[in-house]
């Protein structure tokens, strides 16, 4: 009883004599328990509240997490395995300690025989039995245990706002408070499904190509110096690490656990709707337990992700979709020599309508575009669209060098789906006390109007080109997704971190890739957005196109896209007149402003574009 009392209520601080003191209080109140309940009602409400190691509590979701039943279904020798974790939930773990858990449940059986409860010849017999569990580490708490960390945080914020209006203060622990949130499991599990399925496929070949670098060898020659007393240990001990297969935990050095780690691709996803701000889907690891540092929040290279608000801020400023954007790579001495290349480097030269150069994610004319479109004006479209103003007067911004979290730009996205209008995220719809009654009710965000409804619509043209033929085109390929979508991809330096962002009228979706480190990373083309995190959103959206219920929510049409004018040629290269002619009625486009020719190569490769044109 008394341990009944200190799992439901909790301990207090009462200096040196916090122990005595608790321990007097937790005896008078099970006392006082014991005068209403029965011990029958005092053993099940202590079982259904005890932990069980892992973050349960519970003996229901213990039963479902080491063999993946009810309570109710459970054999004799599978309940006296859960019997004996409450001695100490770790030590006798069963997926961690598998014989030390056989000892201790071969010790209840014995007991229950010496009450009688079980006979001599059922005792032996089931003693003789080997372990055996069926372990499901993907509960609620896993699936969810990164979105219910920011819904607590809420929570508690929302409880303490109302004990200050209202003098009531609210537990979110022991108040019996029931939490709604705007999560949709459906689309929450596919998500979860593509994530696994990607990672698990492409973590072995960063393993190959981590170890053909030697990059271990590096890794530990760095974590040497200075090194702790366990680094020098290096105790090899049974640990549970996360992997994609749910291996059972094995015997592993201390060094080994910690490059399991270093060595690991992450990645986060968050689902919104774009005209309530509602979240839908939202992850921010591989493993809440093991790496409980939210990514979703994590501040990381944005890499070409961040081109449409660019290039909204050159709408904003009076460009246009057939607006010609200079390709042919140039020297700025202004910054230290700096010289910018496309991705695909056979594609430099002449001229590229702004529309094709999203399309296409070309560097160089959006570097031209940057410098068109002018500082003032991109400052002024981040701060309303709420991103951060860091860096927007370095002209590498163009190319991503800019830092931004996973949840700051799903929320500048869905200006691009809403006509302009941003809202804050929502996490929680409402709470009820323990009776039922609505003690907080959720509101959408007001929206603010962070671009104009054009604008918007022209972006969204121009990224449904990206999905239907540019950097995205594999969404539909190798995903089949045939709904109407925008999208963008996205690559930082070196392939450290892969983005991939979709959306529709009904949904945002965004995703990010990488290691907790940048230095781990693929490279050549497996790390690029396209082909390391556009299948998250893909293997989701196909299943999102296969369900009626989810397909009929969230995969809205796209608004007509008549009036926008996209009809150019891609491509053109002007004659010497005319760029003399630009030069001079259009200063931006002088080579004191924009830097030198790298070289009369680039001048021989124009004109031989100019004769046999390329189509990427």
């Amino acid at each position: 009883s008394q341990q009944l009392i200190k799992n439901l209520y909790g301990r207090e601080r009462h200096g040196f004599l916090t122990v005595p003191v608790d321990k007097i209080k937790e005896a008078l109140v099970a006392q006082r328990l014991e005068k209403v309940y029965s011990k029958e009602d005092v053993l099940t409400l202590y079982f259904n509240s005890v932990p069980f190691g892992e973050n349960l509590y519970g003996v229901e979701a213990a039963s479902q997490r080491y063999f993946s039943k009810p309570v109710n279904t459970l054999r004799v020798e599978e309940a006296a395995v859960l019997v004996g974790m409450l001695k100490a939930n770790t030590g006798y773990n069963p997926r961690l300690h598998p014989k030390a858990a056989k000892g201790r449940r071969d010790q209840v059986l014995a007991l229950m025989a010496g009450n009688g409860k079980l006979t001599d010849r059922a005792r032996d017999s089931l003693q003789a039995l080997p372990l055996r569990i069926k372990y499901a580490g993907l509960d609620a708490l896993d699936a969810y245990g990164y979105f219910d960390a920011q819904v607590e945080k809420q929570a508690r914020a929302i409880l303490a706002d109302l004990a200050k209006k209202k003098g009531r203060a609210y537990d979110v622990e022991k108040d019996g408070l029931r939490i709604y949130t705007t999560l949709d499991t459906a689309l929450q599990q596919a998500a979860l499904r593509a994530t696994a399925k990607q990672l698990a496929a492409m973590q072995p070949k960063l393993d190959r190509e981590l170890r053909a670098r030697r990059e271990r060898t590096a890794w530990e020659k760095a974590m040497s110096k200075g090194a702790d007393r366990a680094w020098k240990r290096n105790e090899k001990a049974v640990r549970d690490v996360f992997t994609w297969d749910d291996a059972p935990a094995d015997t592993i050095s201390y060094r080994d656990s910690l490059w399991h780690y270093h060595s690991m691709l992450q990645s986060a996803f968050l689902m919104a709707e774009p005209a309530t701000g509602k979240v839908r889907a939202y992850n921010g690891g591989n493993d809440f337990r093991s790496l409980p540092f939210d990514q979703t929040q994590s501040h990381r290279p944005i890499a070409s992700t961040i081109k449409p608000v660019l290039y909204a801020a050159a709408l904003r400023r009076g460009l246009e979709p057939c607006t010609y954007l200079n390709n042919v790579r140039k020297v700025y001495r202004e910054y230290d020599g700096w010289s910018p290349e496309n991705f695909e480097k056979d594609s430099i030269g002449g001229e590229v309508a702004l529309w094709y150069a999203l399309a296409h994610s070309m560097n160089i004319p959006t570097v031209d575009l940057y410098f068109r479109t002018g500082v003032d004006t991109i400052r002024d479209t981040f701060e309303a669209l709420g991103l951060p103003t860091d860096g927007v007067d370095n002209p590498s911004l163009a190319l991503g060098a800019a830092d931004i979290s996973l949840q700051e730009i799903v929320r500048a996205y869905s200006a691009f789906a809403n006509d302009g209008l941003v809202r804050d995220p929502q996490f929680i719809e409402r709470i009820t006390d323990a009776k039922g009654k609505v003690i907080y009710q959720g509101k959408v965000a007001l929206a603010a109007r962070a671009l104009d409804e054009n604008v918007a619509e022209t972006i969204t043209a121009m990224l449904r080109g990206v999905v239907d033929q540019g950097t995205g085109a594999s969404i539909r390929s190798r995903f089949g997704v045939r709904s109407a979508l925008a999208g963008k991809t996205g690559t930082s330096q070196d392939f450290s971190d892969a983005w991939f962002m979709a959306y529709t009228p009904g949904l945002v979706l965004g995703t990010w890739v990488g290691a907790r480190d940048p230095g781990v990373h693929f490279v050549g083309g497996l790390g690029a957005g396209a082909q390391l995190a556009l299948p998250i959103i893909g293997g989701t959206l196909a299943e999102v196109e296969r369900s009626s219920t989810m397909r009929k929510h969230y995969l809205l049409p796209f608004p007509s896209e008549d009036d926008i004018d996209m009809s150019c040629d891609p491509r053109r290269f002007p004659s010497l007149v005319d760029k003399i002619f630009d030069g001079l009625l259009d200063p931006s486009k002088r080579t004191s402003h924009e830097g030198e020719e790298v070289n009369r190569k680039d001048e021989k490769e124009g004109f031989f574009r100019k004769l046999f044109p390329k189509n990427d």
